[in-house]
């Protein structure tokens, strides 16, 4: 009745009940074109409902509160500031609402605020209480959204009625569940970053504008050929460098740098960077070890993929000298994936991404180097034999 009456845009992602509707979707969509049925969703005890809120589509907030209490209900607001102004001096500090928690008797709704970005997806931040808030107003540990920050894809969505309530859900609650476990978001450090190029003084000249533009408009195309493909994938080497160091593209880098696991390698790879106007330059290696691909873009600016293999304690990615067939080997601690924003599209890093770009770039990376060997340089570089001779003309191809 609150949402309905003031037009909140609000649409439900509460998991316990998104996975009870998704295993009875038929019998859900069914119900919503008949008569009021028993409440088989919603009747479950639990000590919360979560909902989340557009809050790029709300219009109404003054005097939200006024009217929810005069219902009956406690609510908490918390705030933080926006991310997306964190990079702007002037409006950096800005706060933005993150999270609703309206009780009513026992039982409470987590309206978690979703807020548009750059990319066409939707973000959340963390909740964090602050210091005169109340620890006991509910059991804060429970709540299955605001451990962290997440991200996740705009979902179409559709209006269903559920136990006799009329709501929004994703049109495809499935897929929506799918992206909660790995919805964790990482923000770029704009005030680290700030100070990189306070001391390192950034290179604006016309050839380093010029990489960088042609270099985003790779990564985007990129992306979306793998995305088509439905192929993950993550910001690897000096394009992850570059985004977490200085928050932008490395302009003597040359190059866009991409990661794959290699369980998620397909075939058709190379025909569709092809069809997207991405030549193959070069590929070395093979799948079941150590396969690089190389893809060229406009005017020099090269795209690599590197394949991930991963061991008992550790990953690694390979790499072949083409003149001798000797192969490296270069090797870092298992990570897990986590979404930032880069080139204003939502993509993957490493979430342990200091200890990442430390195994391929020491201790010392935040200090600029524009000499690089990639056979010597990297701290995680190790070498691996080399191919047969009878085997050069499969693992090194077109170079």
């Amino acid at each position: 009745m609150l949402t309905s009456s003031q037009n909140v845009p609000v649409f439900l992602i509460d998991p316990w009940i998104l996975e009870s509707i998704n295993k009875n979707f038929e019998q859900v969509k069914n119900a919503s074109q008949g008569p009021a049925s028993e409440c088989r969703f919603f009747c479950v005890p639990r000590d919360f409902t979560a909902f989340a809120l557009q809050y790029h589509l709300w219009k109404n907030e003054d005097g939200w509160f006024r009217i929810a209490e005069n219902m009956g209900f406690q609510c908490l607001k918390t705030e933080s500031k926006d991310p997306r102004l964190d990079g702007i001096d002037s409006l950096s500090g800005t706060e933005i609402p993150l999270h609703y928690i309206c009780k009513l008797a026992t039982h409470a709704i987590h309206l978690v605020v979703f807020h548009e970005r750059s990319g066409n997806y939707l973000w959340h931040g963390h909740l964090r209480l602050k210091g005169h808030m109340d620890r006991k107003f509910v059991p804060f540990r429970k709540l299955q959204f605001g451990r962290y920050p997440g991200a996740f894809d705009r979902p179409d969505l559709q209006q269903v009625t559920v136990d006799g309530v009329d709501m929004l859900i994703p049109k495809d609650p499935g897929r929506f569940l799918e992206e909660l476990p790995h919805s964790r978001f990482i923000e770029c450090r704009y005030k680290e970053a700030r100070a990189f190029l306070q001391q390192y003084i950034d290179d604006n000249t016309v050839e380093a504008m010029v990489f960088r533009k042609r270099a985003k408009e790779l990564l985007q195309l990129a992306a979306k050929t793998l995305k088509e493909l439905g192929v993950p994938f993550w910001l690897s080497s000096g394009t992850c460098l570059g985004w977490y160091r200085q928050c932008g593209i490395i302009p003597y880098s040359k190059d866009v740098d991409l990661g794959i696991f290699i369980q998620d390698y397909k075939p058709d790879i190379i025909l569709a960077f092809q069809e997207a106007g991405l030549p193959l330059k070069h590929k070395f290696g093979k799948v079941e070890d150590s396969l690089e691909l190389s893809f060229q873009g406009e005017n020099d600016v090269k795209l690599d993929i590197f394949f991930f293999y991963e061991e008992t304690d550790h990953m690694w990615n390979g790499g072949t000298q083409a003149r001798t067939g000797k192969k490296f080997k270069y090797l870092f601690p298992k990570f897990t994936l986590c979404w930032t924003e880069f080139v204003d599209i939502k993509v993957h890093v490493p979430c342990e991404t200091v200890d990442y770009i430390e195994a391929n770039y020491g201790n010392t990376w935040k200090i600029p180097v524009k000499t690089w060997d990639w056979k010597s340089s990297p701290p995680n570089v190790q070498p691996n034999g080399i191919w047969p001779i009878s085997e050069w003309d499969e693992v090194i191809q077109l170079y």
